[in-house]
């Protein structure tokens, strides 16, 4: 038999385990229960980055509803209510929820081997777009298919097919990645493809950003320096070679160097110029929410591509320097769990975490240059924040995606399974 003192030092041991794994002591609770619930805790998601992410999705909300509830004033929007842009925008916040709550649900394992098969669907549905009676055009572009009462954007799940499929193809591709054709050949002809779909649309904005994500996933999968210099280089002819080609985008060019001109600024830079008025109105602290003049028919496309010159306006400098500061933060947080994950050998895990973080961080770059007055005028979102069912529905899935990695590294770094 121990003796007292054992008895004593054992029994006080057992009383200061629960609270060492951080649990409240309370009768009748079992060691492996309490086990479970300190494992819950410790592989639990990333909450920092989900109300950072729940930040911008509430702040677009009321900025949306702020930039659309006059629009029924003008007589081309004389049938919407009020709240008819903000009851879409929640209708489509809730549907988005659910899925980025499923898609949370799936392993990173799972997303690698649909990742082929989800960028044939939607190659797919970048063909069936362009089918007359089909795609919804809208201001000459043919983007949108309808489902009842709801449009969806195909080049939105385009971007996040291509980014799973770059990080995928990158993988399968490791031990060649230093043989250009081999190697990277084949992923540039998949881009181009998808390239060509959305140029017919035309989208030239999300060909952009598939482009800079496949490039980015390229790069930080292992591909040398020359071979990276070598595709920015005919990226950038080809864009070039885009706008040449174009009187309207060569146009835009024109009107984005000198939107103040008699014939631009009530022409291809009247966007641009009514926005710079609507961040030079806010000044520091803004004129508050609600008081902007410029969404008063004054500024086109208020609450979808140009979101952030009415933040500028009713929040001023301090509002957009907030916006700019959470972006840089979540792509911040999500290139750290990406990192992370590549540590741990989780290499497509990695490249997809990184993907997302290229895909948000350089969508709001290209959004707020053009509000800002830094970049020629692009038809691209605030990731977030604007406006635009499928937009938010694809970027809280790849966020939701981005939060299971950090999930199942907490779960490998703790014993867990891979």
């Amino acid at each position: 038999m121990s003796s007292l003192p054992q008895r004593v030092m054992a029994w006080f041991t057992a009383l200061l385990q629960p609270a060492t794994d951080g649990l409240p002591i309370r009768l009748g609770a079992t060691r492996s229960l309490g086990a479970k619930v300190a494992a819950s805790r410790v592989t639990g998601f990333d909450q920092p980055l989900v109300w950072v992410t729940v930040a911008l999705l509430a702040w677009g909300l009321v900025m949306v509803y702020s930039a659309s509830i006059a629009m029924p004033d003008n007589p081309r929007f004389a049938k919407y209510t009020p709240t008819y842009f903000l009851t879409r925008h929640v209708m489509w916040l809730a549907i988005a929820s659910v899925a980025a709550l499923l898609a949370f649900q799936v392993p990173l394992a799972t997303w690698e081997k649909v990742a082929p098969w989800l960028f044939v669907v939607s190659l797919v549905l970048l063909i069936v777009v362009l089918i007359p009676q089909v795609g919804k055009v809208v201001y000459g572009a043919r983007r949108w298919i309808s489902f009842g009462p709801l449009s969806f954007q195909p080049s939105e799940l385009a971007k996040f097919a291509v980014l799973l499929y770059a990080a995928d193809y990158m993988v399968r591709k490791m031990e060649v990645k230093e043989r250009f054709f081999r190697a990277v050949a084949p992923m540039g002809l998949a881009v181009a493809v998808v390239g060509l779909l959305l140029l017919a649309e035309p989208d030239m904005g999300a060909f952009m950003v598939i482009a800079v994500i496949a490039m980015g996933i390229l790069f930080l999968g292992g591909v040398n320096a020359r071979m990276f210099l070598l595709i920015a280089a005919v990226l950038l002819v080809a864009f070039a070679l885009m706008i040449a080609l174009s009187d309207w985008r060569r146009e835009r060019i024109f009107a984005y160097l000198d939107p103040w001109s008699e014939k631009n600024a009530l022409a291809k830079g009247y966007q641009l110029t009514h926005s710079l008025i609507a961040i030079g109105r806010g000044e520091i602290f803004g004129v508050g929410l609600g008081g902007s003049v410029e969404k008063l028919h004054w500024l086109p496309e208020a609450h979808t591509d140009f979101l952030l010159a009415v933040i500028g306006e009713e929040f001023g400098l301090v509002g957009v320097l907030c916006v700019i500061g959470l972006f840089l933060w979540l792509t911040r947080r999500m290139m750290h769990i990406g990192r992370q994950a590549i540590a741990l050998d989780r290499v497509f895990a990695g490249l997809v975490a990184q993907g997302v973080a290229i895909w948000m961080g350089f969508q709001a770059f290209i959004n707020m240059g053009v509000n800002l007055g830094a970049l020629p005028t692009k038809g691209l979102t605030l990731p977030l924040m604007s406006y635009g069912g499928s937009a938010i529905l694809v970027n809280l899935i790849a966020i939701a995606v981005v939060l299971r990695v950090d999930f199942e590294n907490k779960q490998m770094m703790h014993g867990g399974r891979r």
